[in-house]
């Protein structure tokens, strides 16, 4: 049985076709899926969060997947992934920390398959209708610099007081562009998650 009370879920894709009058070919794409689920612990202190724990490695899985098939790719050609947090106003950053760092990681790894790489995160606290920033990073090796990305997700109605907005965001590839050096996707072996 589930332990996320989801209320909704929105995906996104961006496509970036030019930049700085080039042609990007083929496009960039990057995929966000946001969940806004019900904060069991909002408005009380709680010093077991095992039940939050336990709903971001149930998102994890379900997010990543929803991010692939948006992209229309298989697991395998997913290049980078992220994942962020925004807690509403009755929570507290450390809801977010809970279900963001001990067990999304396995379930999100098996959706892009891999993912030897630490995931990319960030967490916040606001209100409805306020921006939340996904970090992003190669999936397999935390060197290659042109995947260093992120993208924003907005949801109006979300995070309610009492809710929490996760989000996962994936790509399959870099920024366009990319000229500032470092280990490229094709030198990167994605053993260590680092090189």
């Amino acid at each position: 049985m589930s332990k996320a009370r989801i209320r909704k879920i929105a995906v996104f894709v961006d496509e970036i076709h030019t930049e700085m009058g080039k042609t990007i070919d083929p496009p960039t794409r990057r995929a966000a899926a946001v969940a806004v689920i019900e904060n069991p612990f909002a408005g009380k202190y709680v010093e077991d969060l095992s039940d939050l724990m336990e709903i971001g490695e149930e998102l994890g899985g379900q997010l990543g997947e929803r991010c692939v098939a948006a992209l229309g790719i298989s697991p395998s050609q997913a290049e980078s992934y992220g994942k962020a947090a925004l807690v509403g106003e009755n929570g507290e950053l450390e809801h977010a920390a809970a279900i963001l760092h001990p067990k999304m990681g396995a379930p999100l790894r098996k959706a892009v398959e891999k993912g030897a790489a630490l995931v990319p995160s960030s967490k916040k606290r606001g209100g409805m209708g306020q921006v939340l920033d996904i970090p992003l990073g190669h999936k397999d090796a935390a060197y290659v610099r042109s995947h260093f990305d992120g993208m924003e997700v907005q949801i109006n109605d979300a995070p309610r007081g009492n809710e929490i907005m996760v989000a996962v965001a994936v790509t399959d590839s870099g920024r366009p562009l990319p000229r500032v050096g470092g280990l490229t996707k094709d030198e990167a072996k994605g053993e260590d998650g680092l090189r």
